[in-house]
């Protein structure tokens, strides 16, 4: 019995896999976007419905990804022709611009590169998979999904706040946060700490046990 090849996972905190790509909008070469968050995210296919949504989703929010210093980075195993004739249509049928840029990856290479292609849910199309990617290149965050399921904007831009939340503040965030929310704080690391800590506790904004602590950023 001939075994499937199985995909290769990029890993968190570690460089995001360098490309140059074909795209919607020309050339781009990932490692040219340093300085910049990137949000890299996959369809399965032009024209089909699910992706549709996504697609016009992804577009009617790009404002607010933009005020992020977010650059949005679509991409399917379809070519530029079938690319540009879709985003034409989306934008013809409801009025939205489409004008992030979209990879052509016949070959799959990136798709192959970031782990897109699951073989028990396709052998030929990328599945829906989102990479967090920060200024310096490194990936922080991966969100995969199936092929039936449209993914939730609204999370995406929650995770973004949250890693630059974090990278700010140095505290992490709890279930659910929303920015204006307190932090956790990291727990204490030794026993001395600990006791200190309870000594202290009027300096969070919500103190639960040594190991749950919340504090507003300053």
């Amino acid at each position: 019995m001939e075994e499937k090849e199985m995909a290769t996972l990029p890993r968190l905190n570690e460089p995001a896999p360098d490309f140059t790509a074909k795209t919607t909008l020309g050339e781009i070469r990932l490692s040219d976007l340093k300085g910049k968050w990137v949000v890299l995210f996959s369809h399965p296919a032009d024209f089909t419905p699910v992706c549709s949504t996504e697609f016009l989703a992804f577009a009617r929010r790009k404002k607010e990804f933009d005020e992020l210093g977010v650059q949005l980075i679509g991409l399917s195993i379809d070519s530029i022709h079938a690319h540009l004739a879709w985003v034409k249509d989306l934008e013809e049928m409801s009025g939205i611009a489409i004008d992030f840029p979209v990879i052509a990856d016949l070959d799959m290479k990136v798709s192959k590169l970031y782990g897109m292609i699951h073989p028990a849910a396709s052998e030929t199309a990328a599945v829906r998979a989102v990479f967090l990617i920060d200024p310096n290149g490194i990936l922080r965050g991966m969100l995969y999904y199936p092929l039936t399921t449209g993914r939730n904007i609204e999370e995406i831009l929650r995770f973004i706040r949250a890693l630059q939340f974090t990278d700010r503040t140095g505290l992490n965030t709890p279930a659910d946060w929303q920015p204006g929310e307190p932090g956790i704080v990291k727990p204490p690391a030794t026993l001395p700490e600990l006791r200190e800590d309870e000594a202290r506790k009027d300096q969070y904004t919500e103190y639960r046990r040594w190991y749950l602590r919340l504090k507003k950023a300053e």
